[in-house]
C-alpha cells in the first residue's frame, strides 16, 4: 500500500500547527508565572535563612567560587547560593543553599555555619520526597530522642564526620531522605571551612 506524498505533508503540516500553539501557550504561562513562582522561591529562602541564623541583621550574598563548587561537590551536594551572616554588623558566620539528591529527587536546604564552623540549622526551602515518609525529615519531626530530625545537626562540625547511622540518625523508613540531607549539612561544612 502506497501512502499519498500529499497526505503525508498535510499530517506533517498539522502536527507541526499544533506543537506551534502548544508551545505559544506553555511560553505564555510561563510569561505569566514565572515572577510568581520567583518570589515564592525568595520568600522560602528568606524565611530559610531567618531560621537557620535567627539573630542575624544581615545576609549579604557572597559571589560562589569554584572551590566552593569544588568543597560541596567532594560531599556529595551542590551550593547554589552563599550569604555571609552578620550580627550588629559583625561576621557570625555563612549560611549556604544547598542541593543534595533525596529519593524522590533533589532537597533544597539552607544550612547555617557559624563562625566556628558549627552548624546552627538546617531549613528545607523545597523537596519532592514522599508524603508520610521522606516528608518526616523534611518537616523535622522527633527521632526517638526527642530532638528533631533537623534540629540533631544543630552545633556538628567536621565536614565529612557527619553519617547517617554513626554520628547523626535517621527517620525510620526515611533513611535516603535522611542521607540526603546529611550530605547536604556536609557539603555546607566543606565550603564554609573552604572559606576558611
Amino acid at each position: 500500500m502506497k501512502i499519498d506524498s500529499k497526505f503525508i505533508v498535510k499530517v506533517a503540516g498539522t502536527l507541526t500547527a499544533i506543537c506551534l500553539v502548544v508551545a505559544a501557550l506553555l511560553g505564555g504561562v510561563n510569561a505569566v508565572t514565572a515572577d510568581r513562582i520567583d518570589g515564592i522561591n525568595r520568600a522560602n529562602t528568606e524565611a530559610s535563612l531567618k531560621a537557620v541564623a535567627p539573630t542575624a541583621t544581615e545576609f549579604p550574598a557572597v559571589a560562589l567560587t569554584d572551590a566552593m563548587s569544588a568543597a560541596a561537590s567532594a560531599q556529595g551536594a551542590k551550593v547554589t547560593e552563599a550569604y555571609e551572616v552578620k550580627s550588629g554588623g559583625e561576621h557570625a558566620g555563612y549560611a549556604f543553599k544547598m542541593v543534595a539528591s533525596g529519593s524522590q529527587g533533589n532537597i533544597e536546604m539552607i544550612v547555617g555555619v557559624d563562625a566556628d564552623n558549627a552548624v546552627t540549622g538546617v531549613s528545607i526551602v523545597s523537596n519532592k520526597e514522599t508524603a508520610g515518609i521522606g516528608s518526616k525529615v523534611m518537616s523535622n519531626n522527633a527521632l526517638p530522642s526527642g530532638v528533631g530530625v533537623l534540629d540533631q545537626f544543630i552545633g556538628k562540625s567536621g565536614a565529612g564526620s557527619l553519617a547517617v547511622g554513626k554520628t547523626v540518625d535517621a527517620i525510620s523508613g526515611a533513611t535516603v531522605s535522611s542521607k540526603g540531607v546529611t550530605k547536604g549539612v556536609n557539603g555546607a561544612l566543606s565550603v564554609a571551612e573552604a572559606l576558611g
